[in-house]
């Protein structure tokens, strides 16, 4: 059996994250995290884009152009949506979601999903260092295994 072990080692990636703004005090505080913990595994401050946008449902959208570069071995979408009194929550949550997973495929690029859904604002800020976090590692671990995938597709091809 062949296993392939996880890489946390960002050294040479080059990250894209979008982050949405509308419950931006826990969405830069995601950023933060977010950058810090890919820092510490290797990925450079040079090599991180980071673009703003509205809200959720405009993440999918820019995860789309800046994965369609062709610049980047991973991206991270980052915010926060928080239940309110209406059905706009599912339809927020599940569209934006949808459209992530949707990019990731479309363009063969590893995404890591970090846009919180919480009941509340206590949910999220109890969720903010795990989440960015993960979403870090997540990037990382994925871009290199896709990254190792494809060359070892190339060396089957060669």
């Amino acid at each position: 059996m062949n296993t392939i072990q996880p890489d946390h080692d960002g050294t040479n990636l080059r990250i894209g994250i979008v982050q949405a703004r509308f419950s931006n005090e826990i969405g830069s505080a995601m950023l933060k995290v977010c950058t810090d913990k890919l820092a510490a595994l290797g990925v450079h401050t040079d090599d991180i884009t980071v673009a703003t946008v509205p809200g959720a449902l405009e993440v999918p959208l820019v995860l789309q152009n800046m994965a369609a570069t062709r610049q980047y071995d991973a991206l991270i979408a980052i915010g926060a949506v928080i239940r309110g009194e209406t059905y706009h929550f599912e339809l927020v949550a599940n569209e934006s979601g949808a459209g992530v997973t949707r990019v990731g495929l479309d363009y063969n690029i590893p995404i890591a999903n970090a846009i919180l859904t919480t009941e509340n604002d206590e949910q999220a800020h109890a969720r903010i260092e795990e989440k960015a976090a993960d979403a870090a590692i997540v990037a990382v671990e994925c871009a290199n295994l896709v990254n190792l995938l494809l060359e070892e597709q190339l060396d089957d091809e060669a």
